[in-house]
């Protein structure tokens, strides 16, 4: 089965030169772009597997090629291939969804160690794989994804612990895809009676992208404070601040464990404040706008002796699927 590519570049010969640059020994069927425009009808039309892509195109740009697969929901792996070399565009293409950057003029082996390392030239030979991932989790996929998430949270938890100089209780992590009714039931049903404080922190990177929600008792916060040597009255500002000084470690932590090891990174944004001392549900009602169709991993954090209840939930959008599973079957191979 051959693999789909396209290549999307205004200059004749540029096309010609990185088509010329690809493996040999790569079964692939080539198609070209030549500006924007046309890569992204090529995209909806021929439905590629890999992009290389231009930056500095008319009528559209590489930039605008990015952000429009993003809105437009379009599943392709893309590489940009640039003569703009600055680490501002470079970080800006991989923001955007990139999975990698080269350099114009194009070096063959570099190409060839970009498909190496992202696993690309498998990529046909994965297809079956990945379909018989489907639209839900098996056994086998649920399993590598908790695994993925042990080793994460094992180094979030083990800073937490340093940090509190406590013994953090790490449970087996919850995956499962949910639609959105689904979801809000699921975030009611921790602590539903309970009154909670909660934040939210976006991540995007390598066609990956998604929210981590942390939610903590209000009533963790008084031995939250205790643990963390705090002498003074216990306030709305106060507990922010413990708030996000307990999401920026296991958020922080937790995410680049995962990076790790699916060998990609992410740019984290600012936390947002969901909500302070309010019912669950009524956190999930005030911000359901924020969440669709995703890939959710919950994990519950305890504290030996402690009564101290976080819960961080992974939430991947749907757009992100398809990445994950490539990356999963990867990982899979023999």
């Amino acid at each position: 089965m051959s693999t789909l590519v396209l290549i999307c570049d205004d200059s004749k010969l540029a096309r010609r030169q990185l088509a010329r640059s690809l493996p040999s020994d790569w079964d692939i069927k080539v198609e070209f772009a030549e500006h924007g425009i046309d890569c992204i009808e090529k995209i909806k039309k021929l439905s590629p597997e890999i992009l290389f892509l231009d930056l500095n195109m008319p009528q559209m740009d590489g930039y605008g090629v990015l952000q429009a697969i993003n809105e437009q929901g379009l599943n392709v792996l893309t590489v940009v291939v640039s003569g703009d070399i600055q680490p501002n565009a470079h970080q800006r293409v991989i923001e955007l969804g990139a999975i990698d950057f080269i350099r114009k003029p194009c070096d063959s082996s570099k190409l060839v160690e970009i498909i190496e390392h992202h696993g690309i030239r498998d990529r046909a030979i994965r297809e079956s794989l990945v379909h018989k991932l489907g639209e839900q989790l098996e056994p086998e996929i649920r399993d590598i994804y908790q695994e993925l998430t042990n080793v994460a949270m094992g180094q979030a938890g083990d800073l937490l612990a340093r940090l509190l100089n406590v013994f953090v209780e790490l449970p087996i992590p919850n995956v499962n895809v949910l639609e959105v009714s689904e979801l809000h039931m699921a975030l009611q049903a921790i602590d539903a009676n309970a009154s909670t404080s909660g934040v939210c922190q976006g991540f995007i990177g390598g066609g990956v992208s998604g929210e981590a929600l942390l939610l903590l008792n209000d009533s963790s916060f008084k031995e939250v404070a205790s643990l963390m040597n705090y002498q003074g009255e216990l306030n709305d500002k106060v507990e922010l601040e413990l708030l996000m000084d307990i999401s920026n470690i296991l958020i922080g932590a937790i995410l680049t464990g995962l990076s790790k090891q699916l060998d990609m990174s992410f740019s984290q944004g600012h936390p947002v404040v969901l909500g302070q001392h309010c019912d669950v549900s009524d956190l999930v009602k005030a911000n359901k706008g924020r969440w669709q169709r995703t890939l959710a991993i919950e994990i519950s954090y305890g504290i030996e002796n402690h009564n101290i209840n976080c819960d961080l939930m992974l939430l991947f959008t749907e757009d992100s699927l398809k990445t994950l599973k490539y990356k999963v079957a990867y990982l899979l191979e023999d």
